[in-house]
C-alpha cells in the first residue's frame, strides 16, 4: 500500500463514472437481445443503425426488429443466429459511461467470456426462467469468480414466457445464489425480466408488481463500483527511458509509462525490480507539467535521484512495499489458442511492459467447470481449457498475487514462433527459493 496518508484529489480515477460489465449466459438465452433492449430504449442507438437492423429483420422474415442484431455484427453470427465472437459496444446515460462486452454462451467460447470478463466489474449472467440454471450458467458463475468479478447480476430472462411466475423467480434467484456464494462472487443481485419485451430491463414491469428491486439500467447505473486503484500497492511498469540530450537538458533522464495502480510521490523512496536498487523520485512530469503526486491510469515520466541501469520492462514500486522477485511461476490458466499448451514447451511470458523467455515446466491440473473438480496431472491443455501450470522465466519477475492487483497479477503465455497468444495466466502462490538457481542454457538458451 501507499505508505501515505495524504488523501488524493477528488478528480483522481475514484470520481469516474465508468463501468465495463460483461453478459453471459447459455445459447438462446437472450443477452445480445437484452444489450439490444439496453441501447434502444436507453436511446443509444443511432438512426442509421436502428434501420440497418430494421432491414436485416425484415430480410429475415422478421415483422419487428430484432434487436440482438446490434450486437451480432458477424455475418457467421446472424447466419447461426448466436453470438460467436466478443462484441464490445460503449453507450452513456445522464448517470454512468458504459463499455459492455457480449459474450458468446458456446461451451467452445469459454475463452472468449475470459476475454470479455477479465477487466469487467460487473457480469450480467443470463438465465432463461422455463430451463433454470444449467450447467452453462454454473461454468460462467465459476468463470466470473476465477477471474474476481465483484459484482454478478442473475437476469432471469423470458419471464413473460412463465407467465411472470414469483415462484418460478425465486427457485432460480436462489438456487444461483448458493452456488456463486460458495464460489466466493462477493455480491449476486437477482433481477427478473423479458428483455424481448422490456421488462424490468431499462422501465419497471407492470406485470411483475411483486418485484420491488431496480431494473437492469438503474443496477448498472447505480452498483457502487471503486475504480480508486490507489488502494492497491503501487506499482509503474517502465515502457521507455527518455533522454533528451538537449543543451537545455543535458543531464535529464526519465522513466515513461503508465501507472498500473497505487500512487507515486517525490520523495518517495522507490525499489526498481528486477535489480532490487533503490533510489529517491525528484520529479514526475504529467503532460508537460511538474506534479508531487501522480496516481494510477496517469501516464507520466518519473525522474529519479540516483544514475541507476533502468530500462523498459523494469518496475518501480515504493521500496517499503516492493513485491518478491521470482523466476518460478505458478498460475491458472485460460489457454485461448487452437495448438495446445505441454510440459516442456518453450514459450514467452509477459508481464505488464516486460516479456521474458519461459518453458512450462509443469501442468499440475486442469479445472473441470461442470463441477469445479480437478482433473490432475492433464499433460496438456487445448482450447478454452482452465487449469494450473507451473513456469520457470529465463529472468526474474516481480509478479503480485491476482487476488491483490488483476493488472500486475496477470500475465500472457505467447508462442515464440508467431506471436500467437496462447494462454491468459492469473499468478497465483509463489514458488521463489532463498537460493538463485543457475541458469543452463542449451544452443538456443531455453533451457533454465
Amino acid at each position: 500500500m501507499s505508505t501515505s496518508t495524504e488523501p488524493l484529489p477528488a478528480s483522481g480515477p475514484a470520481a469516474t463514472t465508468l463501468l465495463r460489465f460483461a453478459t453471459a449466459g447459455s445459447v438462446d438465452d437472450g443477452k445480445s437481445t437484452l444489450v439490444g433492449r439496453l441501447l434502444h430504449d436507453s436511446k443509444s442507438v443511432l438512426a442509421d443503425q436502428l434501420e440497418a437492423v430494421e432491414h436485416a429483420s425484415r430480410s429475415r422474415g422478421q415483422e419487428a426488429p430484432d434487436l440482438a442484431l446490434l450486437t451480432d455484427g458477424l455475418r457467421a453470427e446472424r447466419e447461426q443466429g448466436i453470438t460467436i465472437d466478443v462484441a464490445y459496444r460503449y453507450f452513456a446515460t445522464p448517470r454512468r459511461r458504459f463499455i459492455l462486452a457480449d459474450t458468446p454462451g458456446h461451451v467452445q467460447y469459454t475463452r472468449n467470456m475470459v476475454t470479455g470478463a477479465s477487466t469487467a466489474e460487473l457480469a450480467v449472467v443470463l438465465v432463461d426462467a422455463r430451463n433454470g440454471v444449467v450447467e452453462q450458467t454454473r461454468r460462467h458463475a465459476a468463470v466470473a469468480a476465477l477471474l474476481r468479478v465483484p459484482h454478478v447480476v442473475l437476469a432471469v430472462n423470458k419471464m413473460d414466457l412463465v407467465e411472470y411466475r414469483e415462484s418460478v423467480f425465486a427457485a432460480i434467484a436462489e438456487e444461483f445464489t448458493t452456488y456463486a456464494s460458495e464460489l466466493g462472487v462477493p455480491e449476486i443481485t437477482a433481477i427478473p425480466i423479458s428483455a424481448l419485451a422490456g421488462d424490468n430491463v431499462v422501465e419497471p414491469s407492470a406485470n411483475m408488481d411483486w418485484y420491488g428491486g431496480p431494473t437492469v439500467l438503474e443496477h448498472l447505473e447505480t452498483v457502487p463500483v471503486s475504480h480508486d486503484l490507489t488502494a492497491c500497492h503501487a506499482r509503474f511498469p517502465v515502457q521507455y527511458v527518455i533522454r533528451p540530450q538537449t543543451a537545455e537538458h543535458p543531464d535529464y533522464r526519465g522513466y515513461a509509462g503508465q501507472i498500473a495502480a497505487g500512487a507515486f510521490r517525490v520523495g518517495e523512496q522507490v525499489t526498481v525490480l528486477p535489480s532490487g536498487k533503490t533510489s529517491t523520485i525528484t520529479a514526475i512530469d504529467a503532460l508537460g507539467e511538474a506534479v508531487d503526486i501522480a496516481w494510477a491510469p496517469q501516464s507520466v515520466t518519473i525522474r529519479l535521484a540516483d544514475d541507476i541501469d533502468i530500462s523498459r520492462g523494469d518496475l518501480l514500486a515504493p521500496s517499503a512495499d516492493a513485491p518478491a522477485t521470482s523466476q518460478e511461476v505458478e498460475a491458472t490458466v485460460c489457454h485461448v489458442a487452437d495448438q495446445p499448451l505441454t510440459v516442456g514447451q518453450r514459450v514467452l511470458l509477459k508481464h505488464t511492459t516486460r516479456t521474458v523467455k519461459a518453458i512450462v515446466k509443469e501442468i499440475p491440473s486442469r479445472l473441470t467447470l461442470d463441477d469445479l473438480s480437478q482433473h490432475p496431472e492433464p499433460g496438456r491443455l487445448v482450447a478454452n481449457d482452465i487449469g494450473r501450470v507451473k513456469v520457470r522465466t529465463a529472468e526474474p519477475l516481480a509478479l503480485d498475487a491476482y487476488a491483490d492487483s488483476r493488472r500486475t497479477g496477470s500475465f500472457l503465455l505467447i508462442d515464440p514462433a508467431d506471436g500467437t497468444t496462447l494462454a491468459a495466466g492469473m499468478a497465483g502462490e509463489s514458488f521463489a527459493t532463498a537460493k538463485a538457481v543457475a541458469a543452463v542454457d542449451d544452443e538456443e538458451g531455453w533451457d533454465f
